[in-house]
């Protein structure tokens, strides 16, 4: 069984790109005529809801599935869909492992004892069924963990990543404005509280590292904050680092590989820049056809172009940022 860290770095180094696509679905990030293709069928609603947004998903997968080495679906974007919205995230998910991507669960999952082994089971194992066999349910490669609850939290995370050769990221310093307060307090010993819980996540994963040198257990770390990403990374040689923040939330690429060691180490994600790239191109027709051939040998609709070019220059984003460091 390969070690995550390590299947995850493979992909990266293959693609030659350490970004993951975040895939957050709203209605609004949809071309409209997709969207009355599915009106205008006989289908329920809700049904037809998550049909158009797994067909926007997998048009988006393949536009890039060679160039970007994983995929991060939030959860919660398929969760406000209600039931048939899961069936979505589990073709998604399902459709980028036939692609060869990597799948990063976020959803971000807090609590204790026999309900976070549930939460990691339902995500990142199995779970046993009528007949006695178990079966993965969403059979992601890794999930996102906020592990402010301290190892209570966490250790049935870190038992099925264990058996199942999964990853963890937990949420170390975040992107969002007000991180701070309460990220940032000073503790008694003058250690900062992101500070700690950098030292558990490096703690946490020390027997999960890879051939690589990196841990299955890695952090999540804003690229909204590259100073406190420097001050980690110190922190946690071993922990791989997943970083939000970048191009909407206003991180740049010298910003969001500032944690990474010779040019590794983590990788970027970034979701709307991505997924609604087609709405800042004035020069395509998001749903005409296009001379642009795909890695599956079709031609790309116009907003699966505006995608590759939108990954082809984040890329070329970060791999330049790199070679500055």
């Amino acid at each position: 069984m390969m070690n995550f860290a390590d299947r995850l770095l493979g992909r990266i180094e293959a693609c030659n790109n350490p970004t993951v696509m975040g895939l957050d679905p709203k209605l609004d990030y949809i071309p409209s005529p997709m969207i009355d293709n599915w009106k205008n069928t006989s289908v329920a609603a809700d049904t037809a809801t998550a049909e158009v947004i797994f067909e926007y998903n997998r048009l988006l997968i393949d536009a890039v599935y060679d160039l970007i080495p994983a995929i991060k679906p939030q959860f919660a974007y398929y969760e406000m869909y209600g039931l048939e919205g899961l069936k979505a995230l589990k073709k998604t998910i399902e459709y980028a492992h036939e692609k060869n991507m990597i799948v990063i669960a976020d959803a971000k999952r807090n609590d204790i004892g026999t309900t976070a082994t549930a939460y990691a089971n339902a995500i990142i194992g199995e779970t046993k069924i009528i007949n006695d066999s178990s079966e993965a349910m969403f059979e992601a490669d890794c999930v996102t963990v906020n592990g402010y609850l301290g190892i209570d939290g966490i250790k049935p995370f870190l038992d099925v990543a264990k058996e199942k050769g999964k990853g963890l990221f937990i949420l170390v310093r975040t992107s969002n404005p007000s991180a701070g307060d309460l990220q940032d307090l000073k503790l008694e010993d003058g250690r900062l509280v992101f500070e700690a819980m950098a030292e558990h996540v490096e703690n946490w994963g020390s027997e999960l590292i890879g051939e690589s040198g990196f841990s299955s257990v890695g952090a999540v770390v804003g690229a909204t904050w590259p100073e406190q990403a420097v001050q980690v990374r110190k922190i946690m040689p071993h922990a791989l680092i997943l970083i939000p923040g970048y191009g909407a939330q206003g991180g740049s690429g010298k910003d969001a590989v500032a944690s990474f060691v010779n040019g590794k180490g983590g990788i970027v994600n970034a979701s709307r820049s991505l997924m609604c790239a087609w709405k800042k191109r004035e020069d395509i027709d998001p749903m005409a056809l296009t001379d642009e051939i795909g890695p599956n040998g079709e031609k790309l609709l116009g907003f699966q172009k505006a995608t590759r070019d939108e990954a082809i220059r984040m890329r070329d984003d970060l791999n330049a940022a790199l070679k500055e460091q």
